[in-house]
Formats: C-alpha cells, structure tokens, sequence
C-alpha cells in the first residue's frame, strides 16, 4: 500500500495546491482512487499505481457492480479514478493512460434502483406501529437494510442466531455458508420488540418454532409476503422506483461504500464470494466489521 499512500498524497496536494479544490471535493477525489487502492491490494498485492492496465481496471469495475453499487455511484467512482490517471499522466508518472477505453455502466440501463436515505426512514417511518404485523415489519426492514441479508436469509433467521448482548446476527447464506454480520442499535431495539412483545401473541405452528418473523397465523413468513410488504409501503409513500426486499441489500451496500467503508468488509457483511476474486481471504476481524457499520452507515 505503501506505493499507493505516497502517489495519492501527492495527488491530494496537487488537487489542493494547483486545481484549488474545496476540502469535500478533494475527499470525494482521493476515496474513489483508496477504493481502487484496496481492490489492487486485495487482488494483486504490491502492484504500483504506475502499473495499472486496463485489465486491471476491468475487473475492479466488475468488483464494485457485483458489491452492489448502483450504476450512478459506479459511474462517479470511475470518474475519480479517470481523474487520478490523467493526473499521472500530466505528471508524466505513466506514459499510457490504462482508463482511456474504459466505459462505465450505461446509466440509461435499467439497473436495480437504490434508496436514498431519506426514502428509507420515510418507508421506516410510514409502518402503522400500532398493529401487530406493523412491528413485525419495522423490525425486518430495519434488519434488512442494517445488515445488507438477502431475503431468502430473513425469513430463515432463527431466533437462536440473534445474540442481543454482542450485536450480531449468525446468517446462513447461499451454500449454507455461515457469516456473523454487525446490526444496528435501532434494527435490534426493533427486534427486541418485536420478539419480546410480539411474537408471543400468535400461536406458533409446528416447524416454525425458530424462526424469528411469523405471520398471523403462525408460521414463518415466505419470500412473497416481504416482497408484497415493501411493494404496499412504497405505494403508501408515493415512492416512483421499483424495488424489492433485494434493494435494501443494495442501498446497504451502496450507503456503506459511499461513505468510505472498506470494499472487502463490505464484501465480507454481504456474504458475497465475488466472481473476480478467488483468493479465500482470511476473515476480518468481527470488532473491525462492527467499527465499519458504526462509522460508515447512515442508521447507526
């Protein structure tokens, strides 16, 4: 990382000293080039700034897509790191620009919308907490949004794997693959409730002992039912995106790497194995993934 801290110091003072760019604006410059940084770090341990193909750059754009950045973050990021290489080259650090072929994502595609902030209190705060299904449904969108699960990981979450005292939740994923990932103070104030003044007022069906989130009648809750739920809210809020359970999965994401998280603890809290990275990387440490979610997500 060494190579990478000197040449993006020197970039942040050029941007300072010679471009006179307001303290924000050289911020959001140099975290696009750190994110790069991590990738390379990640992927190819020790390769110099100054070495950098397009291939390489290639596949960082396709790590960021698969982390689940929208296509507008994806766009901008590019255009940091676009900016670093011409600098470089103004510099006469490299003699070849490696980003001058490269294309972003197509912003006029149809990608999966993401939620401001904004919009996610605003669904938050729209649930009718004053009948039962409405805590039920705060509380799993809190969870959905604080700790990035995928669906079909919330409605098989057990009650077993929610440990209140440490701040985690233990999600079997795709594969059964098991991960501990942090929750947020307000997503787990809703579960408590929920489970503790709740979910004891329906009569659990035989199966369903468990499970965390029931319907009336019982039994856990399907895919469908969540689907349906946020499809209602955004209707009751006026919300013009299509969304789903998956993009609160997405805006966790996007949230978290905008506001400068590391791209790999992000990956890590996703249960993500991406496509272009192979190596098996040795577990972050679970205080690390608890300082990234307090530090970096917009609810905590």
């Amino acid at each position: 990382m060494k190579n990478w801290e000197s040449q993006i110091k020197q970039y942040s003072n050029y941007l300072k000293l010679e471009l006179s760019l307001s303290p924000n604006s050289i911020e959001a410059y140099v975290r696009d080039v750190e994110k790069l940084a991590q990738f390379i770090e990640m992927k190819f341990e020790g390769l110099s700034p100054l070495l950098i193909s397009s291939r390489h750059l290639q596949q960082f754009l396709q790590y960021i897509s698969e982390l689940g950045m929208s296509a507008f973050s994806q766009a901008r990021i590019l255009s940091g790191v676009k900016a670093f290489y011409k600098y470089l080259l103004f510099e006469e650090l490299i003699t070849k620009d490696p980003t001058a072929l490269l294309e972003g994502p197509k912003l006029g595609r149809k990608l999966p919308d993401t939620l401001s902030y904004d919009e996610i209190v605003n669904m938050l705060e729209a649930i009718d907490l004053s009948k039962p299904e409405g805590g039920r449904n705060r509380a799993m969108l809190e969870v959905l949004y604080s700790s990035g699960l995928r669906v079909s990981e919330l409605v098989e979450l057990k009650l077993a794997n929610v440990y209140f005292d440490l701040g985690f939740l233990r999600v079997i994923g795709k594969g059964n693959k098991e991960r501990l990932v942090p929750i947020g103070k307000d997503a787990l104030k809703y579960v408590r409730i929920y489970v503790e003044e709740i979910r004891g007022t329906v009569p659990v069906q035989k199966g369903s002992e468990s499970h965390i989130f029931l319907n009336r009648r019982g039994k856990k809750l399907t895919r469908v039912m969540v689907f349906m739920f946020i499809k209602d809210l955004a209707q009751k809020i006026g919300l013009n995106k299509t969304i789903s359970p998956h993009t609160f999965r997405h805006s966790f994401a996007t949230h978290l790497i905008e506001g400068g998280a590391d791209l790999r603890a992000v990956q890590e809290m996703l249960g993500h194995e991406s496509i272009t990275t192979t190596e098996i990387y040795t577990h972050l440490d679970r205080d690390y993934l608890r300082q990234v979610i307090q530090e970096f997500h917009p609810r905590s």
